[in-house]
């Protein structure tokens, strides 16, 4: 399944009383890095909201999740001072104050300004009940978020098949290319020595040259890394459609093909070869590029 890294899915709702409001965003990351935040009064349920993104299927990605939980209605509802919190800021505001000289305009409104310094409280609740009704509007956020991953990554699907497919066709380039060059380098070879042996009045080996002829295309056969190019190939397409995350093998693959490509233009000694897996570097580069896009 090909799926973006890059996505941003968005819900509300109000469910027993509770105004529900979930964001979730993410962008590219080798790893799967979850970062849930959710009102204060209901952080226990911070791990079950980053366990529950595994549990949707999302592998990798930087994903910041925004959990906002407002009671409507509670008569047992109130705010209290953590006066620890507050001292400990009154503190460092002093401390700010006299180290730069600044003035002195610390004020109870001022203080009060940093909600940290309030502990709000509600009535007594079952975890699991508000659990199930934030799950509610978080799977729809959820769904939203994961459809966007799969229309991007469709996007992303089908401009890289449209590469790879380029690269099959170049790939066919070099291996026509290559059944001609030794041919041309044997008659080149034939009529250099032809000029020189002439000039000496001395006859032409043709065993010399059929051995010469078969050395230029020992060291020039990319016959190997057509054929694991070509594998490679097969492989792209597999890995699309095996419905799982394609990202990490995808990049392990243009890795693997960006090698056979550098060994087979080390070993060309023909400029329309060599203009040929320029081509096919640059490809494998943009395609690379769009890979660190995938899940």
């Amino acid at each position: 399944m090909a799926r973006s890294m890059t996505a941003f899915g968005r819900a509300a709702d109000v469910i027993n009383g509770r105004e529900i409001l979930c964001e979730i965003r993410s962008v590219n990351n080798r790893y799967l890095d979850a970062s849930v935040k959710i009102s204060r009064a209901y952080g226990a349920l911070e791990e079950r909201a980053k366990a529950y993104l595994s549990q949707k299927g999302v592998s990798r990605g930087k994903v910041d999740v925004n959990i906002s939980v407002n009671v409507l209605c509670d008569a047992a509802a109130g705010v209290k001072l953590d006066p620890v919190y507050a001292a400990g800021y009154i503190a460092a505001l002093r401390e700010l104050r006299d180290a730069f000289g600044l003035p002195d305009d610390i004020s109870t409104m001022r203080v009060a300004q940093n909600k940290d310094v309030f502990v709000f409280t509600h009535g007594e609740e079952d975890e699991d009940a508000v659990w199930a009704d934030v799950k509610t509007v978080y799977d729809r956020a959820l769904d939203a978020f994961l459809a966007r991953r799969e229309t991007e990554g469709e996007n992303l699907k089908r401009d890289l098949t449209e590469k790879k497919n380029e690269l099959e066709k170049l790939t066919c380039a070099v291996e026509a290319r290559a059944a001609v060059y030794t041919a041309e380098y044997r008659a080149k070879l034939e009529a250099r020595l032809r000029t020189v042996l002439e000039d000496n009045r001395i006859a032409l080996d043709e065993q010399r040259i059929l051995t010469e002829c078969a050395i230029f295309a020992d060291k020039t056969a990319v016959d190997e890394e057509l054929v694991r190019l070509r594998s490679h190939f097969k492989a792209f397409d597999e890995i699309f459609a095996s419905g799982e995350p394609v990202g990490r093998k995808l990049d392990f693959l243009i890795q693997e093909m960006n090698r056979e490509t550098n060994t087979i233009g080390s070993k060309c000694s023909d400029a329309q070869t060599a203009a040929t897996v320029v081509e096919m570097k640059c490809l494998l580069e943009k395609i690379r590029e769009q890979v660190q896009n995938l899940e």
